[in-house]
């Protein structure tokens, strides 16, 4: 018989145990922000109806999505019926549309789940990865306090797991369209295009957005793109920086979207700093765009002060109607993305995520074959009491069952033979520091609650 060679499919993680125990518990620790800030689990089917999921798409999403083939036999039409999800946005869209009469807004969801997308594969960059997502959704209005909320989640979040220095740069994008506008360039979509290359500044430097922009797709003059250079590199402290914006939005003739957009900034900093988040985590950053069509206020981007290198590892902004595509009503919002799987990859590469302790704190061992019945009330005993256990149920040598302990991260090692059952009492040993200890039987659930 020809073996068949296991391999992961390329473009996805695929982690050890120990490792995704550190995983997991970078996605507790999330969960947990979230919810520390009134947000509301939902979860949506991985694949949704194609024609939904690309009803407001271009044509290079539409490359990048998995449509899905169930039976082999395609549905009426150039698509199959369904498409797996590329982001956790649309949806969101779909879904608040569709339960509208039964959400209360504000809505206030995180979601955590996979999304797929057919991108080459490469390192640090999946074609199937974890998104961790909050936005909140307003009926009709939205008030920009809670664009302000924002960056306190974000800081609350990667103040917990604990990643290093970071910081929390973010615009309105208002800002940059009042300024193309007053610069003529008038078409929306003219007008995207150009803000795509303006989001591109941290990848390709001023020089190489410049000559983006006077390039043969934009045909910008010098004197537009270096207007435009000169407002998206505006840096320092925010009252530096909203004070230049003010003197601007004060000339005569400014253009309306331009004042509406520095406005809206001083409000947000003004309640950021209500939300007691210290300046020292976020910064004003007229160069940050963000490339996608929907957003129209303000928007985020996080990156790690030691990792310059990574890129964003938060991002996201307001839209003024969530899902314009799908209902009448005007629903708009604001919400961040966290691209779970590319940041652990990150950090691990980083010596930030290495392998931790099992979600196992005990392994009861069995020194004697014949005292088996006592073991498994052991063991029973301390999972009653809330204690983590594995019991080694293949009788083996002692130290080939504590190597088994140390391989797979279990701290503890309970052992019990016919000394210890004559004494009531069973030895503990610390396989990290190879002390040990004689415990009471009864006492046994007692040491081990508590201790790490």
């Amino acid at each position: 018989m020809t073996l068949t060679t296991p391999c992961t499919p390329p473009g996805t993680m695929e982690l050890l145990p120990r490792q995704q125990i550190v995983f997991q518990r970078m996605m507790d620790t999330i969960r947990r922000g979230f919810e520390l800030y009134g947000f509301l689990p939902i979860e949506t089917p991985v694949f949704e109806v194609s024609d939904v999921l690309l009803s407001k798409s271009g044509g290079d999403t539409e490359k990048q999505v998995y449509f899905v083939q169930s039976t082999g036999a395609l549905e009426q039409g150039h698509r199959p019926g369904l498409a797996l999800r590329f982001d956790l946005t649309v949806p969101l869209a779909r879904y608040v549309a569709e339960h509208e009469a039964e959400l209360a807004f504000p809505f206030r969801r995180y979601q955590i789940q996979r999304v797929y997308r057919g991108e080459r594969a490469q390192r640090g960059r999946y074609r199937e990865f974890y998104q961790c997502d909050i936005d909140v959704i307003g009926k009709d209005t939205l008030p920009l306090a809670f664009d302000a909320e924002i960056p306190a989640v974000i800081h609350t979040l990667f103040t917990e797991l604990g990643v290093g220095p970071f910081r929390i740069h973010f615009n309105n994008r208002k800002v940059l369209q009042g300024l193309f506008e007053g610069l003529g360039i008038q078409e929306p979509e003219r007008r995207m295009a150009v803000l795509r290359q303006v989001d591109r500044l941290d990848k390709v430097g001023p020089d190489g957005v410049r000559g983006l922009l006077m390039g043969d797709e934009l045909g910008l003059a010098g004197d537009v793109a270096d207007r435009i250079l000169e407002l998206a590199g505006i840096r320092g402290p925010a009252a530096d920086v909203l004070a230049r914006l003010g003197a601007m939005a004060g000339r005569p003739g400014a253009n309306p979207s331009f004042v509406q957009g520095a406005r809206e900034l001083e409000e947000v900093v003004s309640a950021l700093r209500a939300f007691a988040v210290p300046e020292s985590h976020w910064s004003i950053n007229l160069g940050i765009a963000r490339g996608l069509d929907y957003y129209t206020g303000t928007v985020y981007e996080t990156f790690l002060t030691d990792h310059p290198g990574m890129g964003s590892v938060c991002s996201g902004g307001r839209y003024d109607n969530l899902a314009s595509q799908y209902t009448r009503s005007r629903l708009p919002g604001v919400g961040i993305s966290i691209g779970l799987t590319r940041l652990f990859y990150v950090l691990s590469e980083a010596g930030l995520a290495a392998p931790g302790p099992s979600t196992v704190k005990v392994l009861v061992t069995q020194f004697d074959a014949a005292l088996l019945p006592e073991y498994l009330a052991l063991a029973a005993d301390l999972r009653s009491h809330g204690v983590n256990t594995d019991i080694h149920l293949e009788p083996a040598k002692l130290g080939r069952q504590l190597k088994y302990a140390d391989r797979t991260g279990i701290p503890f090692a309970v052992v019990m033979g016919p000394d210890e059952m004559a004494g009531g009492e069973a030895t503990v040993k610390d396989l990290r520091t190879g002390a040990q200890v004689r415990v009471p039987r009864g006492e046994l659930a007692g040491y081990f609650q508590g201790r790490e």
